[in-house]
């Protein structure tokens, strides 16, 4: 069988994994901000400042949390360095710079952080 074993996993494209999995993390950013606004308008008293079209506080609720576990408990300390450093901040950071603040070379950095995209995607259920 050697070269020629079936595989019983399909196919993934990379790609597509990385954008959804993207799409997801910045999704995350923004109900991140929204749980601390719904928090400190609880806090003072003061619900109701903005319209709300959708009522989805525990869906939302719940996409935060098992977000912070997947981030917390399906990657390694450096993994979830790269992952918070490149999709986690409010501006865009280039591979190279985060590859240098962690002082990793970057044949290891882009392996790790496809790991971490890989490992990270699993545990939401993206792949």
């Amino acid at each position: 069988m050697g070269a020629e074993q079936l595989s019983l996993l399909p196919a993934i494209d990379e790609k597509q994994v990385r954008n959804a999995l993207i799409k997801e993390l910045k999704v995350y950013r923004a109900l991140k901000v929204k749980e601390e606004n719904r928090k400190e308008q609880e806090a003072n008293d003061a619900t109701g400042l903005f319209p709300s079209l959708r009522n989805q506080e525990v869906l939302n609720e719940l996409k935060v949390r098992q977000i912070e576990r997947a981030l917390e408990n399906s990657l390694d300390e450096i993994e979830q360095d790269i992952i918070r450093m490149k999709y986690l901040t409010s501006r865009v950071v280039k591979d190279l710079e985060v590859c240098e603040e962690l002082g990793l070379k970057k044949d290891r950095y882009y392996k790790l952080k496809k790991q971490a995209t890989f490992n990270l995607s699993t545990a939401l259920g993206i792949i």
